[in-house]
């Protein structure tokens, strides 16, 4: 993503931070408490910041590819946070997250979520069975089924593993506003405790009806796409950041701007940012401590990106 180095490497206050350590590492443990929210259907406390695997950890199973996010995720584990979500779709990401996760007891300090995106019962089994081997696990936070395919054939799949106790909560998701609609209908006559779905700076469409209603129904929210895969970085390109952005918020990089943006909103439980670098981690989870935008300073921020 070297549109958003770019923007960390223009900023004066995370220069200042990084000069005092070789290349940052644990610095976000070093400063504020992680913000946690609560899961409603449980009242579990989750970190408000989490990572998401898409495209960033189909790597080869060699220690070379795997030794950057292996610091990522001890960047995570360090700054308080312990979401890991991952999907079989993403390649070789889960064989990935699950041989990182078996390493120095991680697992225990991890809540993985990961999904099902098959057709058909059977094939939704066989594909769950394959992430408990590839996550190296007997128990998975949370599964959910991708993009809404099959769903009510693989919701009653997860409820039953949900019974067993082999999955500890259940959910939908979908990446496109276009889908919102459609992830309304499914959360009015289908029970989950979670629900994953796009919003950011950019992309707003959820405010009208999905983020209010899962609020009003007590329902978790993890947030995909945060950046729009690097897009709103192009839009501050060559940008300072504004001076009241880290006087009245503490943020000191951009990318922690966008997430503060979406984290401001109760409805939002976590989200999931993906990263294949331990520096971009420690300063998304910045992004989860101190100051969250009122809503004067949402619209403020919304104008910066115009």
């Amino acid at each position: 993503m070297p549109s958003r180095r770019r923007v960390l490497q223009g900023s004066a206050s995370l220069a200042a931070l990084a000069a005092l350590m070789p290349w940052l590492p644990s610095f976000a443990s070093v400063s504020e408490t992680l913000l946690t929210r609560a899961i409603p259907s449980s009242g579990e406390q989750l970190p408000v910041i989490g990572l998401g695997t898409s495209r960033t950890h189909d790597v080869a199973m060699t220690d070379e590819a795997l030794q950057p996010l292996r610091d990522v995720l001890r960047e995570l584990v360090n700054g308080g946070a312990s979401l890991v979500d991952t999907a079989p779709s993403y390649g070789r990401a889960e064989a990935v997250c699950g041989a990182l996760a078996a390493e120095d007891d991680m697992r225990k300090k991890l809540f993985l979520a990961s999904k099902v995106s098959s057709t058909g019962r059977a094939a939704g089994e066989r594909q769950v069975q394959a992430s408990f081997a590839a996550l190296r696990t007997d128990t998975i936070d949370l599964m959910q089924v991708h993009n809404l395919q099959d769903t009510s054939t693989q919701l009653g799949l997860l409820r039953d593993l949900k019974a067993q106790g082999r999955v500890r909560y259940i959910g939908v998701t979908h990446y496109l506003d276009s889908a919102h609609d459609r992830l309304l209908e499914v959360l009015r006559k289908e029970p989950v405790d979670f629900v994953q779905f796009n919003y950011s700076i950019g992309e707003r469409n959820a405010e009208r009806e999905l983020l209010p209603f899962c609020a009003d129904k007590g329902i978790a929210v993890l947030i995909n796409r945060p950046f729009q895969r690097a897009a709103l970085f192009d839009r501050v390109k060559g940008k300072s950041l504004p001076d009241w952005v880290a006087m009245e918020l503490g943020a000191t990089s951009w990318a922690q701007v966008m997430l503060k943006f979406i984290l401001a909103n109760p409805a939002v439980t976590a989200v999931i940012p993906a990263s294949s670098n331990p520096r971009y981690m420690a300063d998304n989870i910045l992004a989860g401590q101190g100051r969250l935008p009122d809503a004067a300073q949402r619209q403020r921020i919304i104008e910066l990106f115009a």
